[in-house]
């Protein structure tokens, strides 16, 4: 996948929003089990930083020359319309229908990032669905989105409660101790880990995918 090269200027912010989608489409693609790291960064110099992960570890990552921050910022169910395109992690209710556990907007520059249904490890059991907003509907508890992709068609119950969020523009001092994150560093030969962008909630908010 041709890596996005930040250059200054106009177009500064336009290569974040595809840099966190061709993030989310390499998550998803990788055919060896990714290294996903959930948790909140509890040391940071530029070079490395320490993740205190949800499982209790704590990880070493190194940071590449280039690494960006991307915030992951809360938005109202109202911004999901038909034509958005989405990521959905979901779990199967006992009545057979996928209930989200969140929805990312894409920005439109990261439309079509790793279109699919698919298995996603936020929680067990759970999959994750990258797909165009084919209608909303009125449920009697919350929403229901029916989702086109290339293979197929998903329909997913969004209750009152659920992350709704979306990318914008961050910098590097976003990315400070304390603050919750979700990345997904590339594994070295050797074992290492390597980022080159850290998704971190605005304003404590934890990343939900």
């Amino acid at each position: 996948m041709t890596r996005i090269r930040l250059i200054a200027g106009s177009i500064a912010a336009l290569a974040t929003f595809v840099a966190a989608g061709v993030a989310m489409a390499q998550i998803a693609a990788q055919t060896a089990a990714p290294t996903r790291l959930r948790g909140s960064i509890s040391a940071i110099d530029g070079k490395t930083a320490a993740i205190a992960t949800r499982e209790g570890a704590s990880v070493k990552v190194n940071l590449a020359d280039n690494w960006v921050a991307v915030l992951v910022v809360p938005i109202a169910l109202s911004e999901v319309k038909a034509n958005s395109f989405v990521g959905i992690a979901s779990l199967k209710g006992a009545d057979g229908v996928q209930n989200a556990l969140e929805v990312l907007v894409f920005p439109e520059a990261a439309r079509g990032s790793n279109e699919g249904h698919y298995p996603w490890d936020l929680q067990p059991q759970s999959m994750m669905t990258n797909a165009t907003v084919a209608t909303v509907a009125a449920a009697g508890d919350g929403q229901t989105l029916t989702l086109k992709y290339k293979d197929g068609t998903q329909n997913i119950r969004v209750k009152p409660g659920i992350p709704i969020v979306t990318f914008a523009p961050g910098d590097r001092v976003d990315a400070k101790v304390g603050a919750k994150v979700f990345l997904v560093p590339a594994k070295g030969a050797d074992g290492t880990l390597t980022a080159t962008r850290i998704l971190v909630g605005k304003d404590g908010l934890t990343p939900p995918m």
